[in-house]
């Protein structure tokens, strides 16, 4: 089981998404934790190290916990995906292993990884995502 945290970031319908240098695939911003990490430390080293932003640790909300199988590793693989909506500072720019910063909208759910399909969908469901 692959354990990461996922930041939730929406604005007019669309939501913020990356791709990795050398994917074709998207995925939402974050990562794996590290040893002893919690969450939300988890989640504000992430979106450090990918987008250059500083997430506002108390404005955090749990938005739900998906599994799927891991893109991109052998069938049997899953991963389990903790995602948080949560304010933040500063403009979100490709950093790290980052090589494109997106915002896509339901019609895009073709484009992501299955586990990012299922938070797509919900967010769909609720009218957040169009």
């Amino acid at each position: 089981m692959i354990d990461k945290i996922a930041w939730i970031h929406l604005a007019d319908g669309k939501i913020l998404s990356t791709r990795s240098r050398g994917k074709t695939v998207y995925y939402l911003p974050g990562g794996k934790r590290e040893p002893g990490e919690s969450d939300l430390d988890t989640l504000v080293r992430e979106i450090d190290e990918e987008l250059s932003v500083a997430i506002v640790p108390a404005t955090a909300v749990h938005l739900g916990t998906y599994q799927a199988q891991a893109d991109g590793h052998a069938q049997g693989v899953a991963v389990k995906m903790t995602c948080y909506t949560a304010d933040h500072e500063g403009t979100p720019t490709p950093s790290s292993e980052i090589e494109e910063v997106v915002w896509l909208t339901y019609a895009d759910r073709d484009r992501v990884a299955p586990v990012d399909q299922m938070i797509f969908d919900d967010l769909h469901r609720d009218g957040r995502l169009r």
